[in-house]
């Protein structure tokens, strides 16, 4: 027997989902692994045969296994979400076209209508990459999943060829002749209804940064209806990949100068599917989930919270949690220990990563609305969040950052980089990296990468990307201008070991 993650080496599971080139994400990969995952689901005996809900390509009365598929606006997502939907009709599985729409969105579709889904979208990774993303009914798949995917034989879930084109072009008409699920995007606006007071953002002028996010109009929708003056602004026809980790200068130079041309408040965004938030002051400054996190959780209620090792130390000095778990970096490994955590004590539990996705295990009451679990990334929470905080408290959103202890991170990376190579540069560290150190090692974490903790209580962490050519490289310190120099020092010395591109 020839596994699937071996019939197809150039493609696999990062810290989020199959992620490859474009060119490698074939109809025969893609389909495969479509099937692949139709079948473990089905092991684990939670795709029974249900009714469909109504909507393309799956009647409502139809009663067959259904998994519900969606897509970002990268211009590979359609062709390569027909490739799913063959891959899904050959296993017998009814695809329920959702079309584009953000990907917490079609989690939470799923989580309450008891279905798997299916997202092909390559989150902020540049567009000639993509990826595919799965959840069961209960939530997205874990590390122990993508095992049990990833052994499936290669010869049983593919398609074969001559079939395969004809049921992938069939898809794609489909997608062309039929509306998306509009129900989705309904019920994911439905969740934060009553969250915050009616009119709550009355007194803000927000900015929405649009650009190529598949929830583009939906943020504005949202924010519009908890009362904001919404700008949209900037909205592209060309993919653009916005990365929350590794904000560029001139992004927030363009924050800045539509806050003064437009009065604005806030400017706000997500990346490409809608999972990782971008949120920007009154002065266009970033606000990254170092911040939006604690903030997010503390502002909710919840006590015991879950933040990969790429998180700085905020959460710990704050004093707000009586519980900080640590993971490796990756939504599984934060959703596992949050389904720990959840099982081990009472109260809400929650997760935040460094780039802003919000995870909500647990539900939590806030006044007289209880929030529904959605134990996934989400980006439209930690904004309203953040929005309804400066609002309640009337000051401005750079103001929130006082309540946060000085911890600052200075992130930066590498692309282009041969990943073998950074994976030996990592694990060589610290013992080639003392000479351009600032201070003597005291400790090295190696839950993911090599976190370095300085005698000065700085920190230098390393860790090569799990789904693209990249090395990622944060820096911590008490002093913002202090975390950008080790973290420049950092990427200098990375580059020159390995001729990469910065």
């Amino acid at each position: 027997m020839t596994k699937l993650r071996d019939a197809f080496p150039s493609v696999g599971f990062g810290t989020s989902g199959v992620r490859a080139l474009v060119t490698d994400l074939s109809p025969e990969v893609v389909s495969s692994y479509a099937r692949a995952f139709a079948r473990h689901v089905a092991g684990e005996g939670a795709l029974g045969a249900v009714a469909g809900p109504p909507g393309a390509g799956s009647p409502a009365d139809a009663e067959s296994p259904v998994c519900l598929v969606g897509w970002d606006l990268r211009p590979s997502s359609p062709d390569i979400a027909a490739a799913v939907c063959a891959g899904l009709e050959a296993e017998g599985v009814t695809p329920v076209v959702a079309g584009p729409v953000p990907t917490p969105a079609l989690a939470l579709a799923g989580l309450e209508r008891g279905l798997p889904t299916v997202m092909v979208t390559g989150s902020h990774i540049p567009f000639d990459r993509n990826g595919v993303k799965f959840t069961t009914p209960v939530g997205e798949i874990l590390k122990r999943d993508e095992v049990a995917i990833g052994d499936q034989d290669a010869d049983e879930v593919r398609t074969p060829a001559e079939a395969l084109a004809g049921a992938v072009a069939a898809w794609r008409t489909r997608f062309d002749a039929d509306g998306p699920d509009r129900g989705i995007e309904r019920a994911y606006l439905a969740r934060y209804r009553g969250l915050v007071p009616p009119r709550a953002l009355s007194r803000l002028r927000v900015g929405v940064y649009q650009h190529s996010a598949v929830g583009r109009d939906l943020l504005v929708a949202l924010l519009a209806r908890l009362g904001a003056d919404v700008r949209p602004l900037g909205r592209s026809d060309t993919f653009v990949p916005i990365d929350t980790e590794a904000v560029e200068p001139e992004d927030e130079a363009r924050a800045a100068a539509w806050c003064a041309e437009h009065g604005l408040d806030a400017v706000v965004s997500t990346d490409g599917d809608g999972d990782r938030p971008w949120v920007c002051d009154e002065g266009g400054r970033f606000l990254p989930g170092d911040v939006l996190g604690p903030l997010t959780a503390a502002w909710l209620g919840v006590r015991r919270v879950v933040t990969p090792v790429s998180s700085n130390g905020v959460a710990e000095r704050s004093g707000w949690f009586d519980e900080v778990a640590r993971t490796r970096i990756g939504s599984p490994h934060v959703i596992e220990a949050m389904q720990a955590l959840a099982r081990d004590g009472e109260g809400p539990v929650a997760g935040y990563e460094a780039n802003g996705g919000f995870l909500l295990q647990t539900p939590v009451t806030r006044g007289e609305v209880t929030l529904a679990p959605l134990p996934t990334r989400d980006a439209a929470l930690p904004i309203v969040a953040l929005l309804a905080l400066a609002a309640e408290r009337g000051v401005p959103l750079s103001a929130l950052r006082q309540d946060l202890p000085p911890r600052f991170t200075a992130s930066g990376r590498l692309q282009g980089i041969d990943r073998d190579q950074a994976v030996a540069l990592v694990d060589g560290l610290p013992g080639v990296a003392r000479a351009w150190l600032p201070a003597p090692v005291v400790g090295v974490d190696r839950t993911d990468g090599a976190r370095m903790a300085l005698a000065t209580g700085e920190v230098v962490h390393l860790r090569p990307s799990g789904n693209a050519p990249e090395l990622r490289v944060y820096a911590e310190a008490d002093d913002e201008a202090a975390a950008g120099r080790l973290r420049d020092a950092a990427v200098a010395w990375a580059v020159e070991e390995l001729g990469a591109r910065a």
